[in-house]
């Protein structure tokens, strides 16, 4: 080839992935959030999943049971749950935030959660513990409840002890 004669190379490029935004039904999640706060209301809980790119809430109701069967192993989700703690002098709402991966999700969501969990924690802001849980056998109500009396820090009770 001469130098005169210009070689045109076509380069091929496939587009780039960009991560794109996640965003939130903010007006719903406050609604919900706030549901499960009351103490006029008999939610105890609600379950707020993916729908595209938008947080929804999924779900709210009554009873640990039910709460637990919302999240599958191939989803994320977050929950927000009210369990009543205390001992037989006193009884107290305590509040839960739960972040779920679950054991089929990739690589790649599982890196998302954290940027994901910052989003709806600006309306879920107001909760005593937090865990994260990626197997549906740590979605034990016992679990729960130890996690709340260790932050609540006094857990005395009125029983007899044992010597």
């Amino acid at each position: 080839m001469s130098e005169a004669c210009e070689v045109e190379q076509i380069i091929e490029s496939k587009p780039r992935k960009m991560a794109l935004p996640t965003s939130l039904d903010r007006d719903a999640i406050r609604e919900a959030y706030e549901d499960i706060r009351s103490n006029l209301t008999d939610n105890e809980w609600a379950v707020f999943k993916f729908d595209g790119l938008k947080i929804v809430c999924s779900q709210k109701g009554i009873g640990f049971d039910e709460f637990g069967s919302q999240f599958a192993d191939n989803e994320r989700a977050f929950g927000y749950i009210r369990i009543q703690t205390g001992d037989e002098m006193s009884k107290r709402s305590k509040f839960l935030f739960l972040t779920w991966i679950g054991p089929e999700v990739g690589v790649m969501q599982r890196a998302k959660m954290s940027t994901d969990k910052s989003i709806i924690k600006d309306v879920i802001n107001n909760f005593a513990v937090e865990l994260q849980v990626e197997n549906s056998a740590d979605l034990d109500l016992e679990i729960f409840k130890e996690h709340l009396n260790k932050a609540a820090g006094a857990n005395y009770g009125t029983g007899v002890r044992e010597l």
